[in-house]
Parts: C-alpha cells; structure tokens; sequence
C-alpha cells in the first residue's frame, strides 16, 4: 500500500493530547511517526495548510436502511455520505425490514458492508425479538455474529422487567445496551414536544416527561444490574440532570446529543415543516441550552447524528402522517462546529474530541485516535469554509434535511480509510473493482 503525507496541518488528535501543526504520516494502512526519505520521495502529499486534520469521526447512531429499505438508503450510498461528511466509523441501527434479530441478518449486512461500504460500517442488533419488546433476542448469538451493541432503536422496551433481563445478559456478553429513550403510553398520537408551539399549532404534544421517566429507569437498572446503558439522542433538560446526577454516583450510563436538538427548537415548526419532525422532538430553548451545557461538561458523552432518510414522498404529507427523521452525516462537522465553536465558544479540539475519540470509548470501538500504529482513519476539514448545503445534490439517497439551503461554516475536503482517500474535494473515491 502507498504512503501518504499529510504536511502542515494543525493535527487534533484528542486522544493523544495532540494539537499543533505538523505533518502526519501513513504506511500500509497505519499511523506512523515519520517515513523514510526513499518513502517520502514515493509518498502521496496533501498540503494541510489552512486545514484541520483529525481522526476520522465517529457516528454511533446511523440508519443505513438496508436490508428491506433500500428506496430511502444502502449501505453504499449511506456510506459515501458518512465519508463526504468526514466519518470513517458508523454504527448502524436494526430497525431495517427485517430487523437484525438474529445471526444471519447481521452477516447480510456485514457481507454488504464488505461489498459495497466506502467506511468502516458496524452492526448492531435488536433487544427483543422483532423489535416488539415481547420476547429477548437471542443476544449471545447477536455478539458472537458481530453486534457491537444491542438496541430497540426507535422502539422503547417499555417491560421494566425485560429490559432487567437484558442488561443482565448484555453485561454477561460485554454488550453496551443503546436506548432509546421513550414511555410511550405518554406519546400516544404525539408528533411534536408538548408545549406553547403544539398548543398553537394544534398537534398532539410529546411530553419531555416522556424521556425523562425512561432516563431515570434506565439509570436504576444500569445500577442495579452493572450493565453499561447508552442513552440515544437526549433532547430534555431535565434527562440531562439525571444523567448528571447518576455519573456523580458512578452509575454505567453514557449519552449522546445531536446535532439537530443542538442547533433547533419547536420553534421551527411554525410553518409545519415536515424536514424539523424528528423522534425524539424538537424541545425548547432551554433544553437546547441544558444540551450545550452536557456537552460541555462532559455529561453528554458525544455527538452522534441519528442520520435516518427518508425519501421526498414519505416526507410530503400531512404533519401528523409523515414519517420522523431527518438526514445528519454530510452537515454533523458544521453545525456542530457552528453551534458549539461558533456560538457557545467551544474550542474546535473538544468539538472533535466529541465526534472522535468520546464515540468510539462509548462503544469500545477501536477508532478515534492518531496515535502511531492506529488505522489510518482521518478526516482533513478547513473550519472556516462558508458553504451553501444542497441536500439533493448529497450523497444519500434521501433529500430530507432541515439545513437544505442553508449557509453552514467548515468543510470537509478529505476523508481517509485505512490509508485510503475515498473522498477528496467533493468526489467519492471508488473502492477498486
């Protein structure tokens, strides 16, 4: 394999505590301190003046579609738009058609991952079987085919007692259990947060105590049993006090926050925008606040997209009937740099930090760092590229974004798998035939 030299970027490798400019190089898929001058000579160069290099990002919360869903995603095409966004790693959801319950569905995945996959695609698998929180899936089977992590996704265990039992067979097999976190008999018929702008409007309200209940279960469970809960896009203020108040205590829970409860409110939805109707909803502006103030704390361990396409006529429709979810991977780097950096003065090292080296330790995954030997996983962006996002001209095969339109500041320009450009100035690198 070729080497490549990255030369005078300002290298962010949180997980090193590096953060300088300098050259980076690679070797046979691999981080290394320096090359020799016949390596050099060899070497392919990108100038990183002006440029911010990193460790590939990290998405644990992706929608990939496939199998079963392939008019809204694949993994192809789900792949090339995590490395337009500067992901390398992404961990993908279960709720395809059909979900991955058991071995053999995650072994489809993995073998078109293998096929078709310009990043690094992991799979995760199901609770309960059929996604129906009647029955547990058969999680030793789930680990040994490959999971990374197991999940309902969008369907909440609502059994206090089955999701017990789960924890206790996730911990047995060293599984983080991810959750989303909703009561549902609080959410009947709900298609936005429950407030002043559902009032208005009047559509039916999503409670914030509907998460926040879940969040507190799974607080007492993640204590009682000693398994490892990962709470999936957190949007109230009040979960984001529990949370804090169970990591004082030690407790096995992480969270994510994204980049849309970042960045909106219910506001938004004045117009009954279908592109801001998401699961779980837009919320206020001080619950927007509380999720900027997690982050900065370290209460919220990082930002993850929950990218979920869907295709423009699912989306066209009545506010109540369409469905939830929008695109996040091409646009997570901006605006998380734009709220974070921009707005509440965070510094561009702690905003990759989130995206890098939090996610993987969420999971375990070995990615996130640029230390000598790593995988040559790596993101090149300039922050302060002004750019105009075009949704339809992305790299999914889905258009339903809320930042179509819409002027964003940081750009990625390279993105680097194992060693491999597989995009570069706008253009998907094909893998070889």
């Amino acid at each position: 394999m070729s080497s490549l030299w990255i030369r005078q970027a300002r290298i962010i490798d949180p997980a090193s505590s590096r953060n300088a400019v300098g050259d980076l190089f690679v070797s046979d898929g691999r981080i290394v301190p320096s090359l020799s001058a016949a390596a050099k000579a060899a070497a392919r160069q990108i100038d990183g003046r002006g440029l911010v290099a990193c460790p590939g990002l990290v998405d644990i919360h992706v929608h990939f579609r496939e199998p079963g869903q392939t008019h809204k995603e694949t993994i192809a095409t789900g792949s090339r738009a995590a490395a337009a966004g500067g992901f390398t790693t992404v961990v993908c959801m279960p709720n395809t058609s059909p979900v991955a319950d058991n071995a053999g569905t995650i072994q489809f995945i993995k073998d078109a991952t293998r096929r078709d996959a310009v990043v690094k695609v992991l799979p995760t698998g199901c609770i309960t079987v059929g996604q129906k929180g009647a029955a547990l899936a058969p999680i030793g089977s789930l680990k040994r085919a490959g999971v990374v992590a197991i999940t309902d996704d969008g369907d909440c265990v609502q059994s206090n007692e089955l999701m017990r039992r789960a924890c206790e067979y996730a911990k047995m097999f060293d599984l983080p259990i991810m959750d989303h976190c909703q009561d549902a008999s609080l959410t009947q018929g709900a298609v936005m947060n429950e407030g002043a702008v559902s009032t208005r409007l009047g559509l039916r309200g999503w409670p914030h105590a509907a998460e926040d209940v879940i969040v507190a279960r799974n607080v007492i469970l993640s204590e009682y049993t000693g398994a490892h809960i990962h709470l999936q896009h957190i949007s109230s203020k009040y979960a984001v006090g529990i949370i804090r108040r169970a990591k004082t205590r030690g407790v096995r829970i992480t969270a994510e926050a994204t980049p849309h409860h970042l960045s909106f409110t219910d506001e938004e939805l004045r117009t009954y925008d279908t592109s801001f109707k998401m699961n779980p909803p837009l919320r206020t502006a001080s619950d927007r606040r509380a999720i900027i103030a997690g982050l900065r704390d370290g209460t919220l361990d990082c930002i993850a997209t929950d990218h979920a396409p869907h295709t423009n006529y699912e989306k066209d429709k009545e506010f109540d009937y369409a469905p939830n979810g929008i695109l996040g991977l091409e646009t997570a780097l901006a605006v998380s740099l734009g709220v974070l950096v921009g707005e509440s003065k965070f510094k561009v090292a702690h905003v990759v930090d989130l995206m890098t080296r939090q996610p993987a330790r969420v999971l375990g995954l070995p990615a996130g760092t640029l230390a000598a030997g790593a995988a040559a996983d790596i993101c090149l962006f300039d922050p302060k590229e002004r750019w105009t996002y075009d949704a339809r001209a992305g790299f999914s095969k889905s258009s339903n974004s809320p930042w179509h339109g819409r002027t964003l500041t940081g750009r990625v320009k390279t993105t680097i798998v194992d060693g491999r450009v597989v995009f570069d100035q706008g253009k998907i690198a094909e893998p070889a035939a």
